[in-house]
């Protein structure tokens, strides 16, 4: 038996991973401790989580693998430095001090942050480290419930890769094919999302959500001015447009003059053009990534394709290679960004370094719902409820389910608390703010007077996997939020008596990101979906993350005690306790 940590660190999106052989045991971004969005420092606290739940102390890990080689990334900063001299300068002189007096030596930066945490922990001790894509890779395929697939990588960069492919074969992973930086489908994407006023490496998917707003009518300039695509789906950038490389920004005054618009500033009101921009590189990204997609089918003729990287948190592209790229099966790995590093590092180890035996489940993959995070006991939260003067109703699970059902019925935002924190992006009914979606009105409130968010935001609709088919069609349903789903909208009254609109959950575009609630793997938000199911006759419930804008998914009970006082949601119910703000006096 293994004990193996992975970290992913000082970039974005921070995170720790235990597995113990192939199972995991626990997985937590910094962020949701330290309460900084994307946090990138070393993920301490994450760590201690994970021991905490484990109950180990560090020494009695066996293996620590970091996510990426830091070597291979500073070869490819001089090396790109060197190639577009004697621009970048500027960039070149604010970079390199931090590389010379800190990213070059992580390894020995990590030993010490063991050792903060265990002073048990030798720092002398081996640290191992793995491609940042294969990393990600190994994120896809091992937890996946396929014996072979191919996997696809897609992100901004990592070392030198922004694309790879490789083929998994029971516990063999190897790399087939890559693109290689500077040209990135994700930097790409990452430049429209800076170009529109957006945060890079953190707001692509406010791209994706104003995409349906607009017409993709820039889809050609995209083609003939900034990227060449060849009939594989492999491309190349015309870096003539972008800055990345020597500058600090994304784009340039060559980009801007070519869409005739300056950047968008921060607050500026969204134009026409905007969305119509963001239609356009959606819409090019998605083609991009089709022919791509069934170029590969066609190569290897496999069946199942694994898909990890941010951009595959894109549920809109994922959708699409799921209709047309020809793979019969798709697993997208939820935590695909950098968090879900720390896992594939982790995996890596087991497989590849110790040789370990995959056992496949084809029924189910190996996250565990991605409810890996800390969870809190009733006791300890009744604590914390003392402790900032709240009075609250205990309820046993059926009358308490039922409860919230009514609060919902009634139109009230509920925040959910329950069991432990989602390990990814993705609120999946651990920590959620649920509402009425049969309410067309209810996006408007919560995006205004609950998220504090831009108003075009879509919310997601939680079903119940039986009515999964009637409301959005036959075929593969997802647990995860990672694909779109086409709504039915009126056809669905004339295919059963009872079913019920859900308006508020369906997007612009007339798709809704399903979250498909199964009972067997998710028996208390089934529960919760079910009594509201029973007195309304509407089996699903708008699910989004238990935050407002710019900050992290709550984790702790106090994180979901602040949202809960500081904006307009109207009942707390957390860990079988219910807290009604009307009866607290606010």
């Amino acid at each position: 038996m293994s004990y193996i940590l992975g970290i992913s660190a000082y970039y974005h999106d921070s995170a720790a991973c235990l597995l113990k052989d192939a199972e995991i045991i626990a997985a937590a971004q910094e962020e949701r401790f330290s309460r900084i969005k994307n946090d990138e420092s070393f993920p301490t606290e994450a760590i201690k989580f994970c021991l905490k739940f484990a109950n180990i102390s560090l020494a009695e890990v066996d293996h620590v693998v970091f996510y990426e080689k830091p070597f291979l990334k500073f070869e490819r900063l001089l090396e790109t430095y060197v190639h577009f001299a004697p621009r970048g300068l500027k960039s070149f002189l604010k970079a390199m001090p931090i590389w010379l007096t800190d990213k070059l030596f992580i390894k020995k930066n990590i030993a010490k942050a063991l050792n903060t945490i265990d002073p048990t922990w030798e720092k002398s001790r081996p640290i191992l480290f793995t491609d940042h894509h294969h990393a990600h890779a190994a994120s896809a395929f091992y937890p996946s419930p396929f014996e072979k697939a191919v996997v696809l990588t897609v992100d901004g960069v990592g070392e030198w890769a922004t694309t790879t492919v490789s083929i998994g074969n029971s516990a063999q992973l190897t790399l087939k094919k890559e693109i290689n930086f500077p040209n990135s489908i994700g930097l790409l994407y990452s430049a429209f999302t800076y170009y529109l006023g957006f945060k890079v490496n953190s707001d692509e998917y406010k791209v994706m959500g104003l995409a349906s707003y607009g017409k993709p009518i820039y889809k050609a300039l995209i083609y003939d001015h900034l990227i060449h695509v060849k009939a594989d789906g492999s491309f190349l950038l015309n870096m003539h447009y972008f800055d990345y490389c020597t500058g600090l920004s994304m784009t340039n005054k060559k980009f801007d003059k070519l869409f005739s618009h300056p950047v968008r500033a921060k607050d500026e009101e969204l134009l026409v053009f905007h969305k119509d921009l963001a239609s356009s590189i959606q819409k090019v990204t998605e083609e991009i990534l089709i022919k791509l997609t069934q170029s590969l089918y066609k190569e290897f003729g496999i069946e199942n394709l694994c898909l990890a990287g941010g951009v595959a948190l894109n549920c809109i592209i994922n959708s699409s290679i799921r209709q047309h790229s020809g793979f019969k099966r798709i697993w997208v790995q939820p935590a695909a960004g950098d968090a879900g590093g720390a896992l594939g590092a982790a995996f890596s180890i087991y497989y590849a370094h110790l040789s370990g035996v995959r056992n496949i489940n084809l029924q189910a993959d190996g996250m565990k719902q991605s409810l890996l995070g800390p969870c809190y006991s009733q006791h300890e939260v009744i604590k914390t409820l003392r402790a900032y003067g709240l009075n609250y109703e205990k309820a046993e699970d059926d009358l308490y389910h039922r409860k919230i059902a009514a609060y919902l019925n009634e139109g009230k935002v509920i925040a959910y608390f329950k069991g432990r924190t989602e390990f990814g992006p993705r609120a999946l009914g651990c920590r959620s703010i649920l509402a009425d979606p049969r309410k067309s009105e209810m996006k408007a409130i919560l995006n205004a007077k609950i998220k504090f968010r831009e108003s075009f935001r879509p919310f997601a609709p939680a079903i119940l996997e039986e009515f999964a088919d009637l409301y959005f069609g036959t075929g593969a349903k997802n647990r995860y939020m990672l694909f779109t789903e086409r709504y039915l909208g009126d056809h669905n009254r004339h295919q059963a008596n009872h079913a019920v609109l859900i308006p508020g959950a369906v997007h612009v575009d007339g798709t809704a990101r399903v979250q498909m609630v199964n009972e067997a793997y998710h028996p208390d938000f089934h529960q919760l979906i079910t009594a509201f199911y029973k007195l309304t006759g509407c089996p699903a419930v708008i699910n989004t993350s238990l935050n407002v804008m710019n900050e992290p998914m709550a984790s702790s009970p106090e994180d979901a005690i602040c949202c809960f006082l500081n904006t307009e949601i109207d009942i707390l119910a957390i860990e079988g306790l219910l807290i009604v703000k009307k009866r607290i006096g606010l």
